[in-house]
């Protein structure tokens, strides 16, 4: 298969199996959806487990590489401590409708948990949400080592700063309330100083 008809068909994968799930997605849905026949999904991938799982590993790796791309625009080299990490917060805040469907699906994977093979789970974290927060980690470990913070474990420190940035903003809007952008950035100052609170120099 042609590296451009394998992206369509994975791309076109994805948004089969954020829409309806690995359970409900059909080969027929798969095919049509990726521009090719069922036939050539047999071909290459066996079943439709091992397409699922090829799709999971390559929509998770390219969703990681884009934010921590995010991460080390804003991590990568601190002017203001306190900006800076409000600008992450924020940015990491904002939904890239790249990602939708990568997201989308992972909705799916995690409602459907209990019909996914245990080592298409584990890929899935290790190429994408772990690779995010152990590069995280690795980035607030940085600026320990350059006198802005006190980190003694980098990976929880990572999940610490989502979760009081983007992860409060995500819990107001998770309410059905729109978030002005004048309460976003309220929000994520605030998270930012129980950050600091805890991890600043």
């Amino acid at each position: 298969m042609r590296e451009d008809k394998r992206q369509d068909l994975l791309r076109g994968a994805v948004r089969v199996f954020a829409a309806d799930g690995f359970s409900r997605a059909s080969i027929q849905s798969l095919a049509a959806e990726g521009g090719v026949s069922t036939r050539t999904i047999y071909n290459q991938y066996g079943n439709k487990e091992d397409l699922f799982r090829a799709v999971v590993l390559d929509s998770a790796t390219r969703v990681a590489e884009r934010q921590i791309a995010v991460a080390e625009k804003y991590l990568g080299r601190i002017v203001d401590l306190r900006a800076d990490l409000i600008a992450f917060g924020r940015a990491w805040s904002v939904r890239d409708p790249d990602s939708r469907d990568h997201f989308r699906m992972v909705a799916q994977i995690n409602a459907d948990v209990d019909h996914i093979a245990p080592d298409v789970l584990a890929g899935w974290r290790a190429a994408g949400p772990d690779r995010v927060r152990a590069a995280i980690g690795e980035m607030l470990v940085a600026l320990d080592r350059d006198g802005h913070l006190r980190i003694d474990d980098g990976e929880l420190a990572a999940v610490h700063l989502i979760n009081l940035t983007a992860g409060a903003v995500g819990g107001v809007s998770g309410t059905g309330r729109i978030v002005e952008p004048a309460e976003e950035e309220r929000i994520v100052a605030a998270g930012v100083d129980v950050f600091l609170a805890a991890y600043a120099r």
